[in-house]
């Protein structure tokens, strides 16, 4: 499972288009930019506990997005995926080499 933030950043990346803009612009500045609260507060003029609360509803509406569609889901599954077949591909490539020696070494038998 991703960190939280690594999390984030991909729902984020993935759905950002279905968020409002101020959704958008407080979740971008808090896990793309790293801003505390407190420095979104004073941007927006707003209080620290204004900006929480759109942050944490936005998390749950990425969250809610993501469990309905599942593209993050999907993306890490292709991913893993991928890792095991070239996983796969550089086993297989290790056993030719192994056998390729030992076929030259019954080749250089007497």
């Amino acid at each position: 499972m991703f960190e939280k933030t690594t999390r984030m950043n991909f729902l984020i990346d993935i759905y950002d288009s279905l968020l409002t803009e101020k959704q958008r612009s407080y979740v971008s500045l808090y896990y793309l930019e790293d801003l505390s609260l407190g420095e979104i507060a004073e941007e927006y003029e707003v209080s620290r506990q204004a900006v929480y609360d759109n942050i944490k509803r936005t998390e749950a509406v990425l969250e809610n997005y993501e469990e309905k569609l599942g593209v993050l889901k999907k993306y890490q599954e292709r991913e893993q995926l991928i890792e095991r077949l070239e996983q796969q591909l550089q086993e297989e490539q290790v056993l030719k080499n192994e056998i390729a020696a030992l076929l030259q070494q019954l080749k250089n038998m007497d």
